[in-house]
Formats: structure tokens, sequence, C-alpha cells
């Protein structure tokens, strides 16, 4: 038995399948690979992007916090997307922190600082105090 449908933002096909032998189901997902992209670090060696590992920072970023794991998938697809869509075949890990923390803003203030905690090497309280204050005033702003 065999189910498939594009996924809610298009970038997948969900495939739903029953093992023939011992009836279990199982979900698969097919996705569309534009190219291969290389993360340039910041010691300047270079990786293959990997999905699954922005995935795990953002849903570390997320845990405990009221975002779906369907949210954390739509970022992640939108990183990608915007990556695959500039026709370059590196990005810089700053770069790729940059639109991560960009879309982690929109989704969820707290994640948001979780997440630059780490990207941005905080070593002492008050760099969190700092950067809390800064996304305070913008989301305060951003209200009025």
């Amino acid at each position: 038995m065999k189910d498939s449908r594009p996924t809610e933002d298009g970038t997948a096909i969900r495939r739903r399948r029953q093992c023939e032998e011992c009836g279990a189901r199982f979900t698969t997902f097919e996705r569309i690979h534009m190219r291969d992209i290389v993360v340039i670090k910041k010691d300047d060696h270079r990786q293959p992007f990997d999905r699954s590992k922005l995935i795990r920072s953002v849903s570390i970023a997320c845990r405990k916090r009221p975002v779906s794991p369907d949210q954390i998938e739509l970022l992640v697809n939108s990183i990608q997307q915007k990556i695959e869509a500039s026709g370059e075949s590196e990005i810089t890990a700053v770069r790729l922190g940059e639109m991560t923390m960009e879309g982690l803003r929109t989704l969820d203030s707290v994640a948001y600082i979780r997440f630059a905690s780490v990207y941005k090497d905080f070593t002492e309280a008050r760099d969190f105090e700092d950067f809390a204050r800064s996304v305070r005033s913008v989301i305060e702003a951003v209200k009025e």
C-alpha cells in the first residue's frame, strides 16, 4: 500500500507505505536535491551542508518552547531554499548562522536568544543581558 502527496510547503513528497511482510507502516519524505552545498567553517575547512544538523540545532534552541516540529521544518526548508536560490554552491557558516537567527527571531524570541548564545559564543552573563535587552527593545518597537 502506498499513499503519496506533497508536503504542505511543497518542498517534498510524503509517501506512506506498509511493509508487505510484517504490516508495519512508515512514512518517507523525498526531496528534490538541487545541488551540493558546501559550508565554509570559520577555520576555512569545508564540509557538506547537513540539513539534519541544522534541524538538530534549531530543535535544541526551541526545546520546551511552543514551537512545533512542523514550524522547525518550515524554517529549515526556508533557509535551504534561500541558499539554493542564491545560485551559490558554498555558504559561510557565519551566513548560515545569521539566516538561522533571522528565522528564529520571528519564530520565538527565547529560541532566538538560545541560538545566539551559542552562535555568538557568549562567555558571561552580561553577554546574555545585553543581547536580551536588544531583543526586548526590537520586540517592543514592533508592538508599537
